[in-house]
């Protein structure tokens, strides 16, 4: 595996490097947000091992911008931060998988590499599905139960990504930042267009798949 490390702690870093090194892996190390950034923006990982507590920018917001765009490998965060809603929090910026320090360093190699074997987020042949919620990627034509969906383009983006990221929370800022990049309208925008989705894809079928996780996001699934 291609690895980026992103921890500020020297020690740690020296010990993820020589762990993962001696297991064949090839690290890639940043010390901050900004850094990380970059990295992930010029290079192609299978996995990022993540730190919650950075400078510049913290790991929830690396998690968030590298949402935001097209390379985003599946991201591990790695933090001494274990309350659950910490961990809620660290899923919704975009996290794939949550490590709680002190941890074993076999463990944290296993989650790598389950991570790694789901494949690139969101590829899953051009098809992407919820329950009888589809999602077909080459025509752009959304159907639930066999019934297509007449989807505005800005509902069916927050659909493409809810289902991305689906059973995850999505958070209310990377819903925005994915329809209108760093500039989101003043207005609740937003919650109109999730208004409406929810009115297509939910309101003429028996069982809700659109949640709302107040405090956090959005999320799809066919878990009540």
């Amino acid at each position: 595996m291609n690895i980026l490390i992103v921890e500020d702690n020297p020690d740690l870093v020296a010990n993820l490097a020589e762990f993962l090194e001696g297991r064949g892996h090839t690290v890639d190390i940043a010390y901050n947000g900004y850094t990380a950034l970059g990295f992930a923006l010029e290079n192609d990982y299978d996995a990022i091992v993540l730190d919650l507590m950075l400078p510049g920018i913290d790991g929830l917001e690396v998690c968030t911008r590298l949402w935001a765009t097209d390379r985003s490998p599946p991201v591990l965060m790695l933090t001494a931060r274990d309350s659950l809603e910490d961990k809620l929090e660290g899923f919704a910026s975009g996290a794939d998988d949550y490590l709680v320090k002190p941890f074993a360093l076999l463990e944290l190699e296993a989650r790598l590499q389950a991570l790694v074997r789901r494949g690139p987020r969101g590829a899953r042949g051009g098809r992407l599905q919820v329950d009888d919620l589809v999602l077909d990627t080459a025509t752009w034509q959304a159907t639930r139960a066999g019934q297509p969906l007449d989807l505005p383009p800005i509902p069916l983006k927050l659909l493409q990504r809810l289902l991305e990221r689906s059973p995850q929370v999505v958070g209310r800022a990377e819903l925005e930042r994915c329809i209108w990049g760093d500039s989101p309208p003043d207005s609740d925008a937003l919650r109109s267009h999730l208004h409406q989705l929810r009115a297509i894809i939910d309101k003429p079928f028996a069982r809700p798949l659109l949640h709302t996780v107040r405090g956090f996001g959005y999320r799809l699934t066919a878990e009540p």
